[in-house]
């Protein structure tokens, strides 16, 4: 099974991905757990560019890299752990790419991403995603929060309210064209409620 979580930047989706592991660990379950972009030697180091608050990146550009990481992360790590019936657990897969540069850069209509991301996996489609939903305005209260205390943003994380709003609402339109697959978890909520909603509904899938 593959499980990815999404959200815009500071909807607390890593918080839960922990919680989660932690209940899988309990039930024996064997879990991969891989984030976006990284999870590779290769990827990590894509990540390291795309995430650089230095370099200024066209945006059809970020989304190619985003994509070559992926598709690493998929071949080599992805597909060979799925294969043996494990369960992968996604810090984001190309759902980012169709919200953050279909919806939030505009490179391209999220039909041809769609397709372009297939391409990109071959094939590989999570099983159950999550999207930890919040409004813009709570995400950044929380990121203020965190850049106080931990570091300074990233460059994803310093493109601003308005484009996390087209991020958000391409996310809605994604789970909304995708409700088979993608569920949409109140993230507003205390972390063990929020933990709670995710739980209740993979529990049907496990």
């Amino acid at each position: 099974m593959i499980i990815s979580f999404e959200g815009i930047d500071g909807s607390g989706k890593s918080t839960q991905i922990k919680r989660l592991l932690t209940r899988l660990d309990l039930l024996g379950k064997e879990t991969l757990y891989v984030r976006e972009p990284g999870g590779t030697a290769m990827s990590e180091q894509v990540r390291d560019i795309l995430l650089d608050p230095s370099l200024d990146i066209h945006p059809f550009a970020e989304m190619l890299l985003f994509s070559a990481a992926r598709a690493q992360l998929v071949k080599e790590k992805i597909s060979p752990f799925h294969a043996r019936g494990g369960i992968v657990v996604c810090d984001r897969f190309f759902d980012s790419t169709i919200a953050y540069q279909g919806g939030g850069r505009g490179v391209a209509e999220p039909s041809w991403l769609e397709s372009f991301q297939l391409e990109v996996t071959g094939g590989v489609i999570p099983d159950r995603t999550y999207f930890v939903d919040i409004t813009t305005e709570t995400a950044e209260s929380r990121l203020n929060i965190r850049f106080g205390e931990e570091k300074a943003a990233d460059r994803m994380e310093q493109a601003g309210g308005a484009f996390f709003e087209r991020v958000r609402n391409a996310y809605l339109t994604l789970a909304e064209r995708h409700s088979e697959r993608v569920c949409i978890i109140d993230g507003s909520g205390t972390e063990s409620e929020v933990e709670n909603a995710i739980w209740e509904d993979l529990s049907l899938y496990l």
